[in-house]
């Protein structure tokens, strides 16, 4: 992981910062550094996926989620990712990364991710995850009932949209128990 060492200055500095919900957006505040650009002198485009976990781990250390799945026996794994860009942030610009869980499927739960620059949205991307426990993938209700047990019931029809769904399962390829053939393009 080549953002280790700001994967742990968030993961400490969330700890002491306001306590939230799991159903509100968290922010951050980054700065697009030199090992973030690439020869254009703007964040690389595989760069937001490793920055996007860092907007992750502040909303589940701030909400809780870190420490309920710890304590069970479960972390977080990305199941599908989507990004579209707008505009280029370029080397050294202060940039927020806005973080929120939108809904779940029956399956995975989905989290989006803005890049803003002064008000800005630069950069939106989609992530579809779970929580993966001693006996495979943690079903959606166990999830929803730990934020409950935390004091966080989950919103009324906390579904995401049929355009979201649609894309993970589209895009999906087929479980990690079954076959997938490499047959050529």
């Amino acid at each position: 992981m080549h953002v280790i060492f700001r994967a742990l200055l968030i993961l400490l500095k969330a700890r002491r910062r306001r306590r939230t919900s799991p159903w509100e957006a968290t922010e951050i505040t980054l700065r697009a550094l030199p090992t973030d650009v690439d020869i254009l002198m703007h964040i690389n485009n595989g760069q937001y996926f490793s920055l996007f976990d860092l907007g992750r781990y502040d909303m589940m250390v701030r909400s809780g989620l870190w420490d309920g799945a710890k304590q069970r026996g479960w972390h977080p794994v990305v199941q599908a990712e989507q990004v579209t860009f707008r505009k280029s942030v370029n080397f050294m610009t202060k940039f927020q990364i806005f973080t929120k869980l939108i809904g779940v499927d029956d399956r995975c739960f989905y989290i989006e991710h803005r890049v803003v620059v002064d008000g800005e949205i630069y950069v939106r991307g989609y992530v579809a995850g779970r929580l993966i426990g001693k006996n495979g993938p943690v079903p959606i209700e166990e999830i929803l009932q730990m934020a409950a047990e935390q004091g966080h019931p989950a919103p009324e029809n906390f579904e995401v949209s049929e355009d979201l769904k649609a894309w993970r399962r589209d895009f999906a390829l087929p479980a990690s128990r079954r076959p997938a053939p490499h047959t050529g393009f």
